[in-house]
């Protein structure tokens, strides 16, 4: 993402008029599914321009007792919830990131399991903004001061260019999967990963946020219930 860095330029012109008598004067007028809530990317801003926030990722993960020896083999099936996505284009990037993560654990993606055998994977997509976008700045601004002293009257004008453009909004997408055993229904993995990314910004696509959300997410499965740190 290619960021203006702000331009400012004061200038002041001081203009001596008629004498007049007088004194001198100057002045200027818990969000819950089946586990904790990650909220990494709620975290306060910075005073430096840059929101700290921006492309971090915060994820975790989480084995039910007994589920960890049925995990990672078989087949598997991967389905977005119905009414499960808030404000976002399309769930194929993020189904197609899991699937991806799913084969590389050793599961078999593509089988059609016999009547109830197998895992189902269900995902969940949340899109929420975080900081709106900021409103357009006028260019040029200033403003005028005037004075009157002893020896005459003076008047001042200070002008301030800003060609920063503003920000875009910071958005926070937040992907969550369940794996659970299709025959009861019991769930046996859970995982959730968020990051906060602004809006059009080039380097993430929602190819790009799915397939980082899903790295995170299954970084070090199947092999049982680890946090992943903000990173």
């Amino acid at each position: 993402m290619n960021v203006s860095v702000p331009v400012r330029f004061i200038a002041a012109l001081s203009l001596l008029a008629m004498a007049a008598p007088g004194v001198a004067q100057w002045g200027r007028g818990p969000d819950r599914w089946g586990g904790s809530r990650i909220d990494s990317p709620r975290a306060p801003l910075v005073s430096n321009g840059r929101d700290s926030r921006e492309g971090q990722v915060d994820a975790a993960q989480f084995t039910a007792e007994g589920g960890a020896a049925r995990l990672g083999s078989g087949p598997v099936q991967v389905s977005t919830l119905t009414g499960a996505v808030d404000d976002v284009a399309g769930t194929a990037p993020f189904e197609a990131a899991v699937i991806d993560q799913l084969v590389k654990a050793g599961y078999d993606t593509l089988a059609q399991s016999q009547g109830d055998s197998g895992q189902v994977t269900e995902l969940r997509i949340r899109r929420e903004v975080l900081v709106p976008e900021e409103t357009k700045r006028k260019p040029v601004s200033g403003e005028m001061m005037v004075g009157t002293g002893t020896y005459g009257s003076t008047m001042g004008m200070a002008l301030a260019v800003d060609l920063s453009k503003p920000r875009k909004a910071l958005v926070s997408t937040r992907m969550e999967a369940r794996i659970l055993d299709k025959a009861t229904g019991a769930p046996l993995w859970e995982g959730r990963a968020e990051i906060a990314t602004r809006e059009g910004d080039s380097r993430w696509s929602d190819q790009a946020i799915a397939t980082r959300l899903a790295e995170a997410m299954f970084e070090r499965f199947p092999n049982g219930p680890a946090r992943v740190a903000a990173r």
